[in-house]
Protein backbone atom coordinates (compact mmCIF):
# COMPACT_ATOMS: atom_id res chain seq x y z
CA UNK A 1 0.00 0.00 0.00
CA UNK A 2 3.12 2.05 0.71
CA UNK A 3 4.36 1.37 -2.65
CA UNK A 4 0.45 3.38 -4.36
CA UNK A 5 1.16 6.06 -1.87
CA UNK A 6 4.41 6.74 -2.89
CA UNK A 7 3.29 6.53 -7.13
CA UNK A 8 0.48 8.38 -6.21
CA UNK A 9 2.33 11.36 -4.99
CA UNK A 10 5.02 10.82 -7.85
CA UNK A 11 2.44 10.95 -10.47
CA UNK A 12 0.30 13.78 -8.82
CA UNK A 13 3.09 15.76 -8.66
CA UNK A 14 4.54 15.26 -12.37
CA UNK A 15 0.98 15.61 -13.46
CA UNK A 16 1.15 19.31 -11.90
CA UNK A 17 4.45 19.99 -13.23
CA UNK A 18 3.39 18.86 -16.73
CA UNK A 19 -0.05 19.43 -17.33
CA UNK A 20 0.44 18.16 -21.16
CA UNK A 21 1.00 14.73 -20.12
CA UNK A 22 -1.57 14.66 -17.25
CA UNK A 23 -4.27 11.68 -19.66
CA UNK A 24 -0.82 9.60 -19.96
CA UNK A 25 -0.11 9.90 -15.74
CA UNK A 26 -3.24 8.80 -14.89
CA UNK A 27 -3.20 5.88 -17.20
CA UNK A 28 0.20 4.92 -15.72
CA UNK A 29 -1.45 5.48 -11.69
CA UNK A 30 -4.18 3.07 -12.93
CA UNK A 31 -1.91 0.49 -14.78
CA UNK A 32 0.70 0.60 -11.94
CA UNK A 33 -2.26 0.38 -9.40
CA UNK A 34 -3.43 -2.58 -10.42
CA UNK A 35 -0.29 -4.41 -11.35
CA UNK A 36 1.34 -3.83 -7.93
CA UNK A 37 -0.60 -6.75 -6.82
CA UNK A 38 0.36 -9.25 -9.10
CA UNK A 39 4.13 -8.68 -9.86
CA UNK A 40 6.65 -9.66 -7.69
CA UNK A 41 9.49 -8.30 -9.89
CA UNK A 42 11.48 -4.86 -9.38
CA UNK A 43 11.65 -5.62 -13.37
CA UNK A 44 8.90 -4.67 -15.57
CA UNK A 45 5.88 -7.21 -16.17
CA UNK A 46 3.33 -7.27 -19.02
CA UNK A 47 0.10 -6.14 -18.30
CA UNK A 48 -2.95 -7.30 -19.40
CA UNK A 49 -4.48 -3.86 -19.80
CA UNK A 50 -4.56 -1.38 -22.78
CA UNK A 51 -1.51 0.70 -21.43
CA UNK A 52 0.20 2.76 -24.58
CA UNK A 53 3.36 1.18 -23.97
CA UNK A 54 2.06 -2.61 -22.11
CA UNK A 55 4.68 -2.21 -19.34
CA UNK A 56 4.87 -0.38 -16.40
CA UNK A 57 7.68 -0.01 -13.53
CA UNK A 58 6.80 -0.96 -10.71
CA UNK A 59 9.37 0.66 -8.69
CA UNK A 60 11.21 -0.56 -5.08
CA UNK A 61 9.95 1.05 -2.14
CA UNK A 62 12.43 3.81 -2.40
CA UNK A 63 12.51 4.40 -6.12
CA UNK A 64 16.17 4.97 -7.54
CA UNK A 65 16.43 7.82 -9.96
CA UNK A 66 17.09 5.20 -12.92
CA UNK A 67 13.20 3.72 -12.01
CA UNK A 68 11.30 7.12 -11.77
CA UNK A 69 13.08 8.34 -15.29
CA UNK A 70 11.76 4.89 -16.52
CA UNK A 71 8.21 5.88 -15.64
CA UNK A 72 8.46 9.62 -17.00
CA UNK A 73 9.72 7.94 -20.01
CA UNK A 74 6.73 5.46 -20.48
CA UNK A 75 4.17 8.38 -20.01
CA UNK A 76 6.13 9.33 -23.45
CA UNK A 77 4.58 6.21 -24.89
CA UNK A 78 2.80 7.84 -28.30
CA UNK A 79 4.50 11.19 -28.32
CA UNK A 80 5.77 11.43 -32.16
CA UNK A 81 9.84 12.00 -32.84
CA UNK A 82 11.13 15.56 -33.50
CA UNK A 83 14.74 16.51 -34.30
CA UNK A 84 15.61 18.73 -31.49
CA UNK A 85 12.23 17.99 -29.45
CA UNK A 86 12.92 17.51 -25.36
CA UNK A 87 9.34 17.97 -24.78
CA UNK A 88 5.59 16.10 -24.76
CA UNK A 89 5.00 17.98 -27.69
CA UNK A 90 8.05 16.02 -29.49
CA UNK A 91 10.96 14.22 -28.61
CA UNK A 92 14.22 13.15 -30.53
CA UNK A 93 16.16 9.93 -28.33
CA UNK A 94 18.17 12.11 -26.48
CA UNK A 95 15.49 14.77 -25.97
CA UNK A 96 13.38 11.82 -24.30
CA UNK A 97 16.22 10.70 -21.95
CA UNK A 98 17.11 14.45 -20.77
CA UNK A 99 13.60 15.13 -20.27
CA UNK A 100 12.96 11.68 -18.08
CA UNK A 101 16.01 12.12 -16.24
CA UNK A 102 15.35 15.83 -15.61
CA UNK A 103 11.39 15.35 -14.44
CA UNK A 104 12.96 12.61 -11.80
CA UNK A 105 15.08 15.23 -10.30
CA UNK A 106 18.67 14.33 -12.23
CA UNK A 107 20.49 16.28 -14.61
CA UNK A 108 21.83 14.56 -17.68
CA UNK A 109 23.80 16.22 -20.86
CA UNK A 110 21.51 16.35 -23.66
CA UNK A 111 22.87 15.07 -26.90
CA UNK A 112 24.15 11.69 -27.49
CA UNK A 113 27.23 12.27 -27.64
CA UNK A 114 27.64 13.80 -24.36
CA UNK A 115 26.00 11.02 -22.97
CA UNK A 116 27.91 8.46 -23.78
CA UNK A 117 31.13 10.61 -23.27
CA UNK A 118 30.14 11.14 -19.17
CA UNK A 119 28.56 7.70 -18.47
CA UNK A 120 31.00 4.92 -17.87
CA UNK A 121 29.96 1.25 -19.21
CA UNK A 122 27.89 -1.25 -17.54
CA UNK A 123 27.96 -5.02 -17.91
CA UNK A 124 24.91 -6.16 -19.70
CA UNK A 125 24.07 -8.42 -16.68
CA UNK A 126 24.27 -5.94 -15.28
CA UNK A 127 21.41 -3.23 -16.58
CA UNK A 128 18.89 -2.05 -14.44
CA UNK A 129 15.76 0.25 -14.95
CA UNK A 130 16.70 3.03 -15.69
CA UNK A 131 20.14 2.63 -17.23
CA UNK A 132 20.51 4.42 -21.03
CA UNK A 133 21.10 1.84 -24.21
CA UNK A 134 23.62 3.36 -27.04
CA UNK A 135 23.34 1.97 -30.65
CA UNK A 136 25.56 2.39 -33.96
CA UNK A 137 22.80 3.24 -36.64
CA UNK A 138 24.38 3.85 -40.30
CA UNK A 139 27.76 3.01 -38.80
CA UNK A 140 27.86 5.46 -36.09
CA UNK A 141 26.69 5.50 -32.21
CA UNK A 142 23.95 7.97 -32.63
CA UNK A 143 21.03 6.73 -30.74
CA UNK A 144 19.68 6.28 -27.02
CA UNK A 145 17.24 4.25 -25.41
CA UNK A 146 16.17 3.03 -21.93
CA UNK A 147 16.20 0.10 -20.42
CA UNK A 148 13.08 -1.16 -18.74
CA UNK A 149 14.13 -4.48 -17.68
CA UNK A 150 13.14 -8.02 -19.44
CA UNK A 151 15.46 -6.70 -22.60
CA UNK A 152 12.95 -3.92 -23.21
CA UNK A 153 13.88 -0.53 -23.95
CA UNK A 154 11.55 2.90 -24.04
CA UNK A 155 13.23 5.57 -27.17
CA UNK A 156 12.17 7.75 -29.67
CA UNK A 157 13.47 6.08 -32.95
CA UNK A 158 13.44 8.33 -36.07
CA UNK A 159 11.02 10.78 -37.90
CA UNK A 160 7.36 9.57 -38.55
CA UNK A 161 7.30 6.99 -35.65
CA UNK A 162 6.81 7.96 -32.16
CA UNK A 163 8.36 7.15 -28.82
CA UNK A 164 7.81 3.06 -28.50
CA UNK A 165 8.83 0.08 -26.41
CA UNK A 166 10.77 -2.26 -28.65
CA UNK A 167 12.77 -5.74 -27.43
CA UNK A 168 16.53 -5.75 -27.23
CA UNK A 169 16.28 -9.12 -28.77
CA UNK A 170 15.28 -7.81 -32.34
CA UNK A 171 17.32 -8.56 -34.80
CA UNK A 172 18.07 -4.89 -35.51
CA UNK A 173 18.54 -3.82 -32.25
CA UNK A 174 20.41 -6.39 -31.38
CA UNK A 175 23.01 -6.25 -34.11
CA UNK A 176 22.93 -2.30 -33.48
CA UNK A 177 23.44 -2.41 -29.37
CA UNK A 178 27.16 -0.89 -28.21
CA UNK A 179 26.84 -0.80 -24.93
CA UNK A 180 24.99 0.46 -21.76
CA UNK A 181 25.53 3.27 -18.89
CA UNK A 182 23.90 4.07 -15.67
CA UNK A 183 23.44 7.62 -14.53
CA UNK A 184 24.97 7.99 -11.46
Amino acid sequence: MRILVALYRFSVATMISQPVSIVRSVILIVIVASGTAACSSSQLAPQQSKSPSGYVVKPSSRPVIGERAAAVALQQVGVPYRYGGSTPSGFDCSGLVHYSYTSAGKSVPRTTTALWAELAPIQNHDMRVGDLLFFKISGKMSHVGMYLGNGRFVHAPSSGKTVSVESLGSDYYREAFVRAGRPQ
